[in-house]
Parts: C-alpha cells; structure tokens; sequence
C-alpha cells in the first residue's frame, strides 16, 4: 500500500540548489516534514493535492535583512508575519532591532507568536534599532557594551546568528571607527558574523570635509572571514561605489579575505549603482528585502511622529514598494539568471545563519518550509528611489508558502503592484 502523505504540491518546476534539483517534480509533506521529491508522487497517496503545474517551488525563502520589532522600535519595526508567511517568506533574520537589552521581548512578542521563523542579528548597540537609528547620538561609542551584548549573544544562541553594526559616513565624522571596532570585537567574542551597513545613514558632522572613500578602506582591516558587507548597490555615499562612480578598489580584496555580500534591497537600492557593481563582476551571495515602516506603507502606531523631518534626506526616503520577491525579479531585470538568485534566498541564506540542513533545502525530513512563486510573462516598469526605471518581460509574484507542513497564502497588504509597461 502507498504511503499516505498530508500533502503533495503537484507539477512545479521545484529548484534545490542544496539537493541539485531543478525539474518538474512533485513535494510530498507529511507531519511537517518533507517526505519525498520525485517526478511523480501518486495522487490517490495523500490527503490533499495543491496543483502548483507552471509554478517555482523552491525551499522556503529566507529573507536576510527584516526589520520586524514591531512596536518596540517604533514606527520602523514592521510585523512580522506580513513580511513573512504571508509575503511568501518562512524564514525572517531581523537586522538589529533587538539588543542585549531588548532580546527578551524580542523573544517573546515578536519571535514565539509568529507562524514565521524568527531569528536575528543582535544590535551592537544596547539601544538596538530604535526609531530605526534616527538619533545618532544613541550609537556613538559609549552606547555600546561588549560584556553585556556578548552575553546576551551567547544566553540566546538559538535566536542570535550574528551581530549588526554601521560603518557610514556621519557617524565616521563623530567618532571615526571606534564603533566598529567594539562591534568587531563583540564578533570575535561571540564567533558570530558582524552585518555591516554602509551608505550614509546621518549627515556628517557641520563643517567637516570627509572623503567617503575612506570609510570602507578604514574598515576593511576590523573584518573576518564570514563577515557580511550590505547594500552593494546603495545609491548613498560611503559605500561600493566611489564618488567618481568606480567600484572601490578593495571590495575585492574583502572577498578574497571571506567577507560575503548581502543585497539589503530596500530604498537604498539604485538600478545605476547595481548595473556598475555587476558588471565590475562582484556578485552578492544572500539577498534580503529591507522593508521597514518609513519604506513600506503601514498605519503608524498611535502616539509616533506623521514623519520626521528631512525623511528624503534621512537614510528611508522614497516610495518604492517593494517585497523580497519583487527584490528577486529586480535582480532578474538586471540580468542575473534566476539560478543564481535561487541560492541567495535559500542556501546561501541559511548558511550565513548556521542553519545548513534545518532551512533553505527540501532533503527529506527537513522541516516542511516551502515557497511557491508564479512566473509570470509580460512587460512591466520598475522605478527605484532614483526615478530610474527598468523594464522586465518577467515578473515573479508569491502566490503562497508551506511553513512546516501549513499553508499560508500570500496576501499581505504591502504586497507591491508592479507598473504596467
């Protein structure tokens, strides 16, 4: 007799870059694991049969930039769900809004109640991502504390896959790199990746001329292997590209020393920075959305700010709704084959958290996380924060996710709505 399975999605083109799979294949999922992938599971095996026949089946996606302490970090932190299961997303790594201080809250009102998976990477400042860093003046050196944030790291091991820090140019004009090398030194206490932000967030400092180029020299010499450089394609200063438009000599040469790139996409991302980075052969390993509340549109909490001043200027500004799929099809727009994107939300994602052979794959049984994207054909419009524009004949769309054998459609509101072109 056939073995009964919960549920088998039928007919997708299903890609595993961790098994080497890509073909028509049906997933089979029983008691929330994956139980088999093969050409054809029998119909008459299982108790419910999802057709997913011209669908992209792939482990469930992992977004490795989310901003989901929601309430506690004020208007920037979103939900957590939204952004997750219900965008088409199992796995959230939230960068930086918990700290040694907040960790348990984050645990127990963002992390136990989502039906996604939540883990993060600890704030390097006991502040964590208030306001989403909108007063500089709660990250300067003296509001961070190595013991205390190492110990929080190392208590909630289970939720802690790394450390986040900024290496820009307005806190460089404050405090030059002596936050980097406390955030360093908590990643070599704590043997967890450092996520590294650059592009401007604050205005320098009146009155002091800073070269940005500088910034990514100076920080290149605090780096370890593992390591995590984002917003590669970053329309602010102080990052990839060098005023004068190259790509800084020595991303290279971090490469070569172990440090990985990852796409925070959000509204920094500039499809002018993007096509220079690329075609200057560097190639981001992880992908993550980084929707927030000032780049996403959400009802703000009672009680926060309509908007602060100088939001354009301040490091948000802009009105491109995005999603981390919607991120996947810009890539795709730029060129990059969707087999090279793949890895970047799965495989690659999960082992820049440790978790290879937990997420990112579907081997038999491994916890039943799954996303299912449409692939759609056509021609539409895509606009950055720039005003640039891109045109794609296709556009991938989440149309639901598997978390741990559960079906959860995507049908979060901030889904954004590609422009017909």
């Amino acid at each position: 007799m056939s073995e009964l399975f919960d549920v088998v999605l039928k007919g997708g083109r299903v890609i595993d870059p961790a098994s080497g799979t890509d073909g028509v294949r049906d997933v089979a999922i029983k008691g929330g694991r994956i139980a088999n992938v093969a050409e054809n599971v029998l119909a008459g095996a299982t108790r419910e049969t999802i057709d997913c026949r011209g669908k992209i089946v792939l482990p469930g996606l992992i977004d490795t930039h989310a901003h989901v302490f929601q309430y506690v970090t004020g208007r920037f932190g979103l939900n957590a769900d939204m952004c997750g299961v219900q965008s088409g997303v199992t796995t959230l790594i939230d960068q930086g809004g918990p700290s040694c201080i907040t960790m348990p809250a984050f645990r127990h009102h963002v992390v136990e109640p989502a039906q996604s998976r939540v883990v993060a990477f600890l704030s390097a400042y006991i502040v964590g991502g208030l306001e989403g860093h909108y007063y500089p003046e709660l990250y300067r050196p003296e509001c961070l504390d190595v013991d205390a944030t190492v110990r929080a790291a190392k208590e909630n091991a289970d939720l802690v896959r790394g450390i986040k820090a900024h290496a820009e140019i307005g806190g460089f004009s404050r405090w030059g790199m002596e936050v980097m090398k406390l955030a360093a030194e908590i990643g070599r206490q704590t043997n967890l990746p450092v996520y590294i932000h650059f592009g401007q967030l604050w205005p320098p400092i009146e009155g002091k001329s800073l070269d940005p180029n500088r910034i990514f020299t100076e920080c290149l010499e605090f780096l370890k292997p593992g390591d995590v450089l984002a917003h590669p394609f970053s329309r602010h200063p102080g990052g990839f590209v060098n005023v004068d438009g190259t790509m800084h000599p020595l991303i290279k040469e971090a490469i070569a020393r172990g440090a990985k790139i990852d796409v925070g996409y959000g509204s920094h991302f500039s499809y002018r920075v993007a096509r220079d980075v690329l075609d200057a052969g560097v190639m981001p390993d992880t992908l993550g959305a980084d929707m927030h509340g000032y780049n996403t549109h959400v009802p703000k909490p009672r009680g926060t700010p309509d908007s602060h001043p100088d939001d354009e200027m301040h490091m948000f500004g802009g009105n491109a709704q995005f999603s981390l799929v919607q991120a996947m099809t810009g890539l795709m727009a730029l060129g990059v084959p969707l087999e090279k994107i793949v890895p970047m939300v799965t495989t690659n994602a999960a082992k820049m958290v440790r978790m290879e052979g937990e997420i990112g794959t579907l081997k038999p049984d491994v916890v039943a996380d799954v996303s299912v994207l449409s692939d759609e054909r056509g021609r539409w419009t895509l606009e950055d924060n720039e005003k640039n524009r891109i045109t794609t004949e296709r556009m991938l769309r989440p149309a639901f996710c598997m978390r741990a054998g559960k079906r959860v459609n995507a049908d979060a509101p901030i889904l954004p709505l590609a422009q017909a072109a």
